[in-house]
């Protein structure tokens, strides 16, 4: 009976016997039957074949010096590079203790001597194609965990887009809803502030003219405090004028933070983009009831304008930042009320500067509660989280990533330390390669 060479890729024997007579003959006969023998005299001669060349199939006997077949066995099993080598007992030892403790090492058949020729071939036969269908489906197994991870990535993908398509359209008709009334506020205030100061010096003149007014226009000039409201007309116009200035720069940074009209890649200052995304989340920055205002220490380097994808690299600042300030906040409700405590200063490090290797870093750090060791495996899976529910859905790091090194071919990297806050490195290239 000849094996069918053509059911396997290999046929590497490694034959495992201290009697001389035991492994020429069974090299000869395997030989004759088309396989490839090795043979080994001890098992740690066997140890060292299996380094060299992995075998397809070992034939090991289980009386031998110094080592038996039981040990060497066990420590083919603790290798991870010869645990999956299927191993056959061939032994004069016939007792089912003995068989038991074979397969109980690591063993997958057990052939007991004297054996015949046929039923070696056989059994040897039977393990490489058992093995052959193992890898099989291995293989399908990994195909099938590689489409699952592909899905996974088209969702988050799907649902980026979809949230990007979402948000332009709020802020363009945010944008359109706002901006007319807030451009007539702040255009006629300008105006109103010089109509009041007419009204204003017309008075004063008045006061000049007439130093004796009678006593109801004292009067009324008393009940609203006329001295001082002339002294805080003006700075009432001014933070009006400065109320309605800052509408109008959140209403450009929510304008420049979408990017709605700039999907492609284009040249971009990082700066100015960090510095939208700062004011989109001015409120969360601010001093609360909860801790007092998150101090924001910015270290720009001097950086070349970036090629980029801006809408999408927005995103993914503001998912760090916003995850900085969520740390933070878990640090602060984490903290007991002690006189340390008050003392905590909440910071947040943003660092720019142009690397060696001609690409941009930002780094943006945080002084938070940091990031669990045996979370740090997961964090940029896709719906991994650890906030509550209807805190986060678990794709801000994933989109992060995504956006980082598949779409810009860069790097995002981070180091943490419980307690203590997180620092992510971002690094993208200056130049975007030709696709």
């Amino acid at each position: 009976m000849h094996f069918n060479q053509t059911n396997y890729q290999k046929r590497n024997i490694l034959v495992v016997d201290d009697t001389p007579d035991n492994l020429r003959l069974l090299s000869a006969m395997l030989t004759a039957q088309g396989f490839e023998v090795r043979k080994a005299l001890n098992g740690k001669m066997a140890l060292t074949a299996c380094q060299m060349v992995l075998p397809d199939v070992i034939l090991l006997d289980i009386n031998m010096p110094e080592m038996d077949g039981y040990q060497v066995c066990q420590q083919l099993k603790a290798d991870d590079k010869t645990c999956e080598v299927p191993v056959i007992f061939i032994s004069a030892l016939d007792d089912v203790v003995d068989k038991v403790k074979a397969f109980d090492v690591g063993g997958v058949d057990y052939i007991a001597k004297p054996f015949h020729g046929a039923e070696v071939v056989l059994r040897i036969e039977n393990q490489i194609n058992l093995r052959l269908l193992q890898v099989k489906l291995q293989e399908k197994n990994f195909l099938l965990q590689q489409a699952l991870d592909n899905l996974k990535a088209s969702q988050v993908q799907q649902i980026q887009n979809e949230k990007m398509v979402a948000l332009g359209q709020l802020v363009a008709g945010l944008a359109h809803e706002i901006n007319n009334p807030i451009s007539f506020i702040y255009g006629n205030l300008q105006y109103a502030g010089q109509y009041v100061q007419d009204l204003v010096n017309m008075i004063e003149v008045y006061q000049q003219e007439y130093p004796k007014p009678t006593p109801k226009i004292q009067q009324i000039a008393k009940n609203i405090d006329l001295n001082f409201l002339i002294k805080d007309l003006q700075n009432l116009i001014g933070a009006m004028y400065r109320g309605s200035d800052r509408i109008r720069e959140i209403v450009q940074a929510l304008q420049h933070f979408s990017r709605h009209d700039e999907a492609e890649i284009k040249r971009v200052n990082i700066h100015e983009d960090i510095e939208n995304t700062l004011v989109m989340l001015q409120h969360r920055l601010s001093q609360t009831a909860d801790h007092s205002a998150i101090i924001v220490v910015i270290d720009y380097g001097n950086l070349p304008l970036v090629t980029c994808y801006p809408s999408e690299l927005n995103q993914v600042f503001m998912h760090l930042l916003n995850n900085a300030i969520d740390a933070i906040e878990e640090r602060v409700g984490n903290q007991s009320p002690t006189p340390d405590s008050q003392l905590f200063t909440p910071q947040i490090w943003i660092h720019t500067e142009v690397t060696e290797l001609n690409m941009v870093k930002i780094a943006i750090a945080d002084n938070g509660s940091g990031i669990e060791e045996s979370l740090r495996s997961r964090l940029f899976d896709p719906f991994f989280t650890t906030k509550s529910v209807g805190k986060g859905s678990g794709l801000g790091l994933s989109i992060s990533y995504q956006i980082i090194v598949q779409k810009h071919r860069g790097q995002i990297t981070y180091t943490s330390s419980v307690g203590k806050g997180a620092e992510f490195v971002i690094k993208i290239p200056i130049e975007q390669p030709e696709r």
